[in-house]
Protein backbone atom coordinates (compact mmCIF):
# COMPACT_ATOMS: atom_id res chain seq x y z
CA UNK A 1 0.00 0.00 0.00
CA UNK A 2 1.20 3.54 -0.66
CA UNK A 3 2.37 5.44 2.39
CA UNK A 4 3.38 9.05 2.60
CA UNK A 5 6.98 9.07 3.79
CA UNK A 6 7.70 12.81 3.84
CA UNK A 7 6.57 15.45 6.30
CA UNK A 8 4.15 18.14 5.18
CA UNK A 9 4.98 21.70 6.22
CA UNK A 10 2.55 23.22 8.73
CA UNK A 11 1.34 26.01 6.41
CA UNK A 12 0.92 23.57 3.55
CA UNK A 13 -0.94 21.12 5.76
CA UNK A 14 -3.38 23.83 6.87
CA UNK A 15 -3.98 24.88 3.25
CA UNK A 16 -4.68 21.25 2.35
CA UNK A 17 -7.20 20.92 5.19
CA UNK A 18 -8.95 24.17 4.20
CA UNK A 19 -9.16 23.04 0.57
CA UNK A 20 -10.62 19.72 1.67
CA UNK A 21 -13.62 21.57 3.16
CA UNK A 22 -14.14 23.35 -0.15
CA UNK A 23 -14.06 19.96 -1.90
CA UNK A 24 -16.71 18.62 0.47
CA UNK A 25 -19.03 21.54 -0.36
CA UNK A 26 -18.36 21.07 -4.10
CA UNK A 27 -19.27 17.39 -3.84
CA UNK A 28 -22.47 18.01 -1.89
CA UNK A 29 -23.61 20.76 -4.28
CA UNK A 30 -22.89 18.64 -7.36
CA UNK A 31 -24.88 15.77 -5.86
CA UNK A 32 -27.71 18.27 -5.39
CA UNK A 33 -27.69 19.07 -9.13
CA UNK A 34 -25.79 22.36 -9.20
CA UNK A 35 -23.23 23.16 -11.89
CA UNK A 36 -20.07 23.93 -9.93
CA UNK A 37 -17.16 26.08 -11.08
CA UNK A 38 -13.88 26.63 -9.25
CA UNK A 39 -12.02 29.88 -9.88
CA UNK A 40 -8.36 29.37 -10.70
CA UNK A 41 -7.56 32.30 -8.41
CA UNK A 42 -10.05 33.85 -5.99
CA UNK A 43 -7.72 36.54 -4.64
CA UNK A 44 -9.63 39.81 -4.58
CA UNK A 45 -12.99 38.28 -5.47
CA UNK A 46 -13.41 36.17 -2.32
CA UNK A 47 -15.08 33.40 -4.33
CA UNK A 48 -14.08 29.80 -3.60
CA UNK A 49 -17.00 28.24 -5.47
CA UNK A 50 -19.31 29.52 -8.18
CA UNK A 51 -22.54 27.59 -8.69
CA UNK A 52 -25.26 27.77 -11.31
CA UNK A 53 -28.66 26.26 -11.96
CA UNK A 54 -28.43 27.41 -15.58
CA UNK A 55 -29.58 31.03 -15.73
CA UNK A 56 -28.49 32.00 -12.19
CA UNK A 57 -25.02 32.14 -10.66
CA UNK A 58 -24.10 32.37 -6.98
CA UNK A 59 -20.73 33.04 -5.31
CA UNK A 60 -19.75 31.02 -2.25
CA UNK A 61 -16.86 31.44 0.19
CA UNK A 62 -15.85 28.53 2.45
CA UNK A 63 -14.18 29.33 5.78
CA UNK A 64 -12.95 27.19 8.65
CA UNK A 65 -12.87 28.37 12.25
CA UNK A 66 -11.68 27.10 15.61
CA UNK A 67 -15.03 27.67 17.31
CA UNK A 68 -15.72 26.76 20.91
CA UNK A 69 -19.44 27.35 20.46
CA UNK A 70 -22.22 28.78 18.35
CA UNK A 71 -21.54 32.31 19.59
CA UNK A 72 -18.06 32.35 18.02
CA UNK A 73 -17.53 35.72 16.29
CA UNK A 74 -16.32 35.67 12.68
CA UNK A 75 -14.79 38.52 10.70
CA UNK A 76 -16.09 39.81 7.40
CA UNK A 77 -13.29 39.25 4.86
CA UNK A 78 -15.39 39.77 1.74
CA UNK A 79 -16.31 43.46 1.86
CA UNK A 80 -16.91 45.12 -1.49
CA UNK A 81 -17.36 41.78 -3.26
CA UNK A 82 -20.38 40.20 -4.89
CA UNK A 83 -20.29 37.24 -2.55
CA UNK A 84 -23.69 35.82 -1.59
CA UNK A 85 -23.08 32.84 0.70
CA UNK A 86 -20.47 31.94 3.30
CA UNK A 87 -20.11 28.40 4.60
CA UNK A 88 -18.30 28.11 7.92
CA UNK A 89 -16.94 24.78 9.17
CA UNK A 90 -15.89 24.26 12.78
CA UNK A 91 -12.51 22.52 12.34
CA UNK A 92 -12.58 21.20 15.89
CA UNK A 93 -16.10 19.76 15.74
CA UNK A 94 -18.68 18.26 13.37
CA UNK A 95 -20.89 21.27 12.65
CA UNK A 96 -20.94 24.41 10.58
CA UNK A 97 -23.09 27.35 9.50
CA UNK A 98 -24.46 28.49 6.15
CA UNK A 99 -24.87 32.26 6.14
CA UNK A 100 -25.73 35.00 3.71
CA UNK A 101 -22.74 37.30 3.23
CA UNK A 102 -23.09 40.10 5.76
CA UNK A 103 -21.87 43.70 5.72
CA UNK A 104 -20.88 44.17 9.37
CA UNK A 105 -17.20 43.81 10.27
CA UNK A 106 -17.91 41.00 12.75
CA UNK A 107 -20.86 38.80 13.55
CA UNK A 108 -21.47 35.70 15.73
CA UNK A 109 -22.01 32.43 13.90
CA UNK A 110 -25.41 32.00 15.51
CA UNK A 111 -26.71 35.40 14.35
CA UNK A 112 -30.23 35.64 12.97
CA UNK A 113 -30.43 34.26 9.43
CA UNK A 114 -27.44 31.93 9.91
CA UNK A 115 -28.33 28.27 9.64
CA UNK A 116 -26.45 25.59 11.56
CA UNK A 117 -25.80 22.17 10.04
CA UNK A 118 -24.15 18.93 11.06
CA UNK A 119 -21.30 18.03 8.70
CA UNK A 120 -23.32 15.65 6.55
CA UNK A 121 -24.57 16.14 3.00
CA UNK A 122 -28.22 15.85 4.02
CA UNK A 123 -27.98 18.38 6.84
CA UNK A 124 -25.82 20.80 4.83
CA UNK A 125 -28.23 20.79 1.87
CA UNK A 126 -31.21 21.25 4.17
CA UNK A 127 -29.53 24.35 5.64
CA UNK A 128 -28.36 25.59 2.23
CA UNK A 129 -31.89 25.39 0.79
CA UNK A 130 -33.22 27.57 3.63
CA UNK A 131 -31.20 30.59 2.47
Amino acid sequence: MPRRMTATKEGTHQAMKNTSYESIVVSWLMQDGWQVFLPILDNGHQTDILISDGPNYHRIQVKTVEAKGDDHVVENRWKDSNLEVVVFFARNSNWGYVTPAFVENRRPLNAEGHIKFEQTKKDFLKAFHKL
